[in-house]
């Protein structure tokens, strides 16, 4: 590989410019993680799942069942979201690869706190995700789902490259009505000739 095919990788490619991505750290980013599940809306976006508020015990446990602070294994990789002002943690991040022979893998975000929506931090961070999944793991392709009643992310995923590849019609029930849920992937040499690039 050439430098030329690798856009912009600077000598720490998880940083940008309001923020940075990091492990998480169990003592301290539990509580802020937790306190995001009670805002239902959040949880709305998050997961297919009936919104249920998590306790630091169950947080503690699913992930650490998932083995997201420990590292182990090459299948995954579970991140921070951190704010480069002060620290704070602003969501996370996680790219799960199931079978390295493909070189693809299912990427996800959360911003967790409301004031920190519609800032651009999502768009930075899927950058550095992305960045790092081309770049440093050179991989092939990313896929994502999102929900059809999600339209700030699915605008953010377009602007970043991202191709509409599936949909599953009326996949979803909230507040009584169906929702499809969409499929979008973005390859390598998208990535590298396209916005989602740094």
């Amino acid at each position: 590989m050439t430098a030329s095919s690798v856009p912009n990788t600077p000598a720490n490619s998880l940083q940008g410019a309001r923020l940075r991505l990091a492990a998480l750290d169990v003592d301290r980013d539990l509580a802020p993680m937790a306190a995001w599940s009670q805002d239902s809306e959040f949880l709305r976006l998050l997961q297919t799942n009936v919104a249920r508020h998590w306790s630091l015990a169950e947080l503690r446990k699913d992930l650490e069942d998932e083995h997201l602070f420990d590292e182990r294994g090459p299948a995954g990789y579970f991140f921070g979201i951190r704010a480069l002002a002060d620290d704070r943690l602003l969501g996370t991040l996680d790219l799960m690869i199931p079978a390295w022979a493909h070189r693809d893998a299912w990427i996800g975000i959360a911003l967790g706190q409301r004031s920190d929506w519609n800032q651009g931090y999502g768009s930075e961070a899927m950058r550095l995700l992305l960045r790092f999944a081309f770049a440093d793991l050179n991989l092939f392709r990313v896929t994502l789902s999102v929900f059809g009643y999600n339209p700030r992310a699915i605008h953010t995923y377009e602007k970043l490259g991202f191709v509409h590849e599936g949909r599953q019609r009326e996949r979803l029930r909230r507040d009584n009505q169906r929702h499809d849920l969409l499929l979008m992937g973005l390859l390598r040499s998208e990535w590298q000739t396209g916005a989602g690039a740094l």
